[in-house]
């Protein structure tokens, strides 16, 4: 829990960051905010922590203002070590990996638990510092940071992702309510494309990256099987990626958008009526549209279920840093003990999930309106990662739907190459 008393200096700091936070809003500083976030690192400026310790923190490069300077905040407030935030541009996963095969690699960072790293040696095992709050984290946030009965990661926010629409477009084309099939998806879209607002934006690879994935779910199917091959050799993909290629052929995509799918600026600017988005969106757009904002999950493909992906981010420790220990206390303070800091991190800076059942009972911005439909739907259709799934395969099924919808490729004989793929990686993991 956090540590209380007046005179507890981790909340005397995170107090005075608070209020700096406040003071930056009143002047305008989400705007100033937004700039910030290009800037790469920075050191907390504190002298020295416990002992001269000095950790790393990594981060990618979040979309929403204020998060760099929460982070900042964070680490300010942390008594027992001097540690730097370090805010990464760019290709995120690319740096990570080989920053972690170094010695200047981070302390402790954010990432997506993949079987990879762990016999790669990379991550420290964290059952200790969670066991005491193991009953509240819910189960698909452990088993996503669970390799073979060991836990690897801590979940920081949970961030369900879905369509987000305008009903105003769609009450003035007369359609009544969102689809429930993507084919519907696809004849809603056209309808909806009118003059300069398109019908839908699934950023420039029209979902190929994504969509293959919530087939496979929503079939009812399994990315890899208990025979530990993939799990989704089913004629029914087949069908799901020609409804796909249905929307590419159309014009209801919208495509060169100025920003990519992660941020709502296309929604709000109106040069769309529906886009696939998350939950961290939902801020900016109720500020800027009003009641003018719905949501629906995935549409069920080739008769299965609709789909909801429960992304996010989880925080790990480098097996291989200096501090070990060091790391996993500073990660047990932020992100295990500190209620107050995570409901911050969850809530002020755009909407997350807080990865705590305790604190998704606090979570009062998540309780009404769409943002509440977006948690409703998180937990009637909501999926999650398999950590045995490497980035290798999901590339596989990637191309795959990239091959038939954008290239045109031979549909079957695409599902073939893409099963392959999969289990040979499958066969090189599990022997």
């Amino acid at each position: 829990m956090v540590a209380s008393g007046n005179n507890d200096p981790s909340k005397k700091a995170f107090a005075q960051f608070m209020m700096n936070r406040r003071r930056m809003l009143a002047l305008g500083g989400m705007t100033a905010g937004a700039g910030a976030l290009a800037a790469c690192g920075g050191n907390t400026g504190r002298e020295e922590g416990g002992d001269g310790i000095s950790l790393s923190q990594w981060y990618h490069e979040y979309g929403e203002a204020g998060t760099q300077q929460a982070a900042q905040g964070y680490a300010e407030a942390y008594p027992d070590a001097n540690v730097s935030i370090e805010w990464i541009p760019g290709d995120y996963d690319s740096a990570l990996s080989s920053g972690l095969l170094t010695d200047d690699g981070p302390d402790v960072f954010e990432s997506h638990l993949n079987r990879g790293m762990v016999e790669a040696g990379q991550l420290e095992p964290l059952d200790d510092i969670v066991a005491d709050v193991l009953d509240d984290i819910p189960e698909n946030d452990i088993a996503r940071n669970t390799i073979d009965g060991t836990i690897y990661g801590i979940r920081m926010i949970d961030d369900p992702q879905y369509i987000v629409y305008r009903p105003s477009m769609f009450e003035a084309a007369g359609i009544s309510a969102p689809p429930t099939t993507f084919d519907e998806l696809v004849e809603v879209a056209i309808e909806l494309t009118n003059g300069d607002v398109k019908g839908i934006d699934f950023t420039d690879d029209g979902g190929t990256s994504r969509l293959g994935q919530h087939m496979i779910k929503g079939l009812g199917l399994s990315f890899i099987g208990d025979d530990m091959q993939a799990g989704f050799d089913d004629p029914r993909i087949l069908e799901g990626a020609e409804s796909v290629k249905r929307l590419q052929d159309s014009d209801a995509l919208l495509l060169g958008a100025p920003t990519s799918w992660w941020d709502p600026s296309s929604m709000i600017q109106g040069l769309t009526a529906m886009s696939w988005t998350g939950l961290w969106t939902m801020p900016a757009l109720l500020e800027n549209l009003g009641d003018d904002v719905g949501v629906f999950p995935c549409p069920a493909f080739a008769g299965g279920s609709p789909t909801v992906y429960n992304g996010g981010w989880s925080t790990f420790v480098n097996a291989n840093g200096p501090n070990v220990e060091a790391a996993k206390a500073f990660t047990k303070w932020l992100w295990v003990d500190n209620e107050e800091y995570i409901l911050d991190w969850c809530l002020s800076y755009g909407f997350h999930i807080p990865s705590r059942k305790s604190l998704r009972a606090k979570a009062d911005q998540l309780t009404s309106g769409p943002a509440a439909d977006a948690v409703a739907i998180s937990e009637e259709y909501g999926w999650a990662d398999d950590p045995n799934w490497t980035p290798a395969m999901n590339t596989a099924v990637n191309d795959m739907m990239s091959n038939i919808v954008v290239e045109g490729n031979d549909p079957e004989s695409e599902l073939t190459k893409a099963i392959e793929t999969v289990n040979s990686e499958l066969d090189g993991i599990f022997g």
